[in-house]
């Protein structure tokens, strides 16, 4: 056979002498299907009282995000740790990081100035049909207190064992910068270090894979559980959640890149798009990181840059769930509880927002950062267990949100910096989520800063 019949054959899917060839669906068709069919499975689930479905569906979504929390810690550990280390090879490198911390900041008090506005003019606590005893207290609680204290562990084992995420960034942190003043001493620990990151993004690779299957789950029980009759009661504050989330998604993201950074948004997302699909579904901004600091890379970014600036906002920047979310949350608890705010409260909620952002630590829901605000403002923390029950609904908008942020701020800092490669940027592709991960360990340095 000749090699253009060949090529036909591949192509095509013709049969061939090694037989038929199935054609490959893209990341995202695998994603939407999954969203279609998990849809379509709750809706069969709720509207014919199906109870062995609505638990498969539970089971299957639960396994997902268990498995996705599984390397959580060992990941954020070494990713950090490595990130730390990796500044070494960077020029100017207290230069990026003090620029990547400030538009964390600037990002933060926009996304949380738009929660406020949206609000405000919609009062999405009024004509709720809710009472403050729909609420209860929550099983966990966060004060400036816990917030402050609990960023240094008492131990080294409890973090990891009971995943506090803000622990495992403070022993990384400190691990990684005693490397460097180690200097050669710790080339072996940092060789394994490296290796080891390598070999945890493997691994979550092969479950972010699954990550069409865990849609279904997740969309099929979210379905089969809430239903309309229950998101009814919060259309509004549901509403607002989504309309701000999309605000700063598709309005300031994009006028950023474009008057900030001075690139094209359309490439950015078509590069970003797999790492936020991917936060949609799973809900998770550190089970997502591998792929956003792929895409990133993609995207431009220096490597070593990346591989510090992603980590960091994976853990710390969240503009959906720490800005959008916690003004509206406030404002909707407020109104049924019937407490009026003020400006200082207003200020208050934008302080916090800030920074107590990474007390969400990049993990499913916004509970500590919710009670956060909540205790602060003095408004009843009964109104958490208001919010609990649509959590999972908006949880989805918000961690997209978040992984947006996270792969856009390298890039703004990269292009003003003059380290941006603006050939890979305008060619990024939408489907590096297709492919095996390449290695994350930088060996080139990052070009100087003009």
């Amino acid at each position: 056979m000749s090699v253009s019949a060949n090529a036909a054959s591949t192509t095509t899917g013709a049969p061939s002498g090694s037989g038929f060839r199935i054609p490959k669906v893209p990341f995202w068709a695998q994603i939407v299907l999954g969203l279609v069919l998990g849809a379509a499975l709750g809706w069969l689930a709720r509207g014919q009282d199906i109870g062995w479905l609505k638990e498969t569906l539970s089971q299957i979504g639960t396994i997902f995000v268990r498995l996705l929390k599984l390397a959580v810690a060992p990941l954020v550990f070494f990713a950090i740790l490595v990130s730390i280390t990796n500044l070494r090879k960077v020029n100017n490198a207290a230069r990026l990081a003090g620029r990547t911390l400030l538009w964390f900041l600037i990002t933060s008090l926009i996304a949380v100035g738009i929660g406020l506005a949206l609000g405000l003019l919609t009062s999405p606590g009024a004509g709720t049909g809710l009472t403050p005893k729909d609420g209860q207290l929550p099983e966990k609680q966060g004060t400036w207190i816990d917030f402050l204290t609990g960023i240094v562990p008492t131990d080294i084992i409890t973090p990891f064992t009971e995943l506090k995420v803000l622990q495992i960034v403070f022993l990384a942190a400190v691990a990684g910068i005693a490397a460097l003043s180690l200097g050669e001493k710790a080339k072996p620990i940092l060789t394994l270090s490296e290796s080891v990151l390598e070999l945890l993004q493997k691994a979550l690779w092969w479950v972010i894979r699954l990550a069409p299957l865990g849609t279904v789950g997740l969309i099929g029980y979210a379905v089969a559980d809430y239903g309309w009759d229950l998101i009814s009661k919060y259309a509004t504050f549901t509403a607002d959640v989504y309309i701000g989330c999309a605000i700063v998604l598709f309005g300031v993201y994009p006028l950023l890149l474009a008057t900030v950074a001075k690139v094209n948004p359309i490439h950015f997302f078509r590069g970003a798009w797999p790492a936020i699909q991917l936060a949609f579904v799973s809900r998770s901004s550190v089970g997502t990181m591998p792929v956003t600091q792929r895409v990133t890379e993609r995207l431009g970014v220096p490597k070593e840059y990346a591989s510090f600036a992603v980590p960091f906002g994976a853990t710390t920047k969240m503009d959906g769930c720490a800005a959008i979310y916690p003004a509206l949350a406030a404002i909707f608890v407020a109104e049924i509880f019937d407490v009026q705010l003020g400006i200082q409260d207003y200020l208050l909620i934008a302080f916090v927002s800030v920074v107590g952002s990474a007390a969400t630590a990049g993990l499913t829901g916004a509970t500590v950062m919710l009670t956060l605000t909540l205790s602060t403002l003095g408004l009843p923390l009964e109104g958490v267990g208001l919010l609990m029950a649509i959590d999972p609904i908006i949880d989805m908008i918000r961690t997209a949100t978040n992984v947006a942020g996270q792969a856009l701020v390298p890039v703004i800092v990269a292009a003003r910096e003059k380290i941006l490669d603006h050939d890979a940027y305008s060619s990024a592709t939408a489907s590096p989520i297709d492919e095996a991960p390449e290695a994350t360990v930088p060996q080139d340095r990052v070009p100087a800063t003009a």
